[in-house]
């Protein structure tokens, strides 16, 4: 169909014209391709994103615990009004004959949640509860990598134990190895 119009010299225009046409739609389907590829490219990032939450307690970096030491009024000048009743404060002697006898952890939740099992011993002349307890977590080699801290809600009797098992603790690097909990705070029922 071009040798009709070579002989007036249109012929080239047509082919430039085809060839125009195709570059077109060549370039038009790259960008369209392009643009499917930035598109999955945003989609597998927002998923990834998704899955790695920013959470607080994910640092290498001890978490404080919220529960703060309360130490005894001297017996003085103090005045009954200004301090706290007796069953509201955890003191040391309460602390001191209430004891982990037991205690062992393993992972949880796809390997990132410790899971801890303890059995808490009250030889105290009343029941307890909202004992707090803090786990450490240590490397194999035995340095430290992070603090985890839970209150246990539920009562212990007097002069009696009750296991907790499988309680979690929270996220864990996963180079932890080792675990050891020790009590806090407790608070009289």
């Amino acid at each position: 169909m071009n040798a009709g119009f070579d002989r007036i010299g249109i012929g080239r225009l047509a082919g430039t014209g085809e060839r125009l046409a195709r570059a077109v739609t060549i370039a038009s389907v790259s960008f369209a391709r392009g643009l499917l590829w930035l598109l999955a490219a945003i989609i597998v990032g927002c998923g990834i994103g998704m899955l790695l939450p920013l959470a607080k307690g994910n640092s290498a970096q001890p978490v404080r615990s919220e529960v703060a030491a309360v130490e005894t009024a001297p017996s003085g000048d103090a005045t009954a009004a200004s301090r706290p009743s007796e069953a509201q404060i955890p003191t040391m002697a309460e602390l001191g004959r209430i004891r982990i006898s037991s205690q062992t952890w393993r992972r949880g939740g796809l390997g990132s949640k410790a899971l801890v099992t303890l059995t808490l011993r009250n030889d105290n002349d009343y029941a307890v509860k909202d004992v707090e307890i803090v786990c450490a977590f240590a490397r194999r080699d035995g340095s430290h990598l992070t603090d985890r801290s839970r209150v246990l809600t539920d009562p212990v009797g007097m002069k009696s134990r009750k296991t907790f098992a499988r309680i979690p603790v929270g996220f864990v690097n996963v180079n932890a190895d080792q675990a050891k909990c020790s009590l806090v705070a407790a608070r009289r029922t």
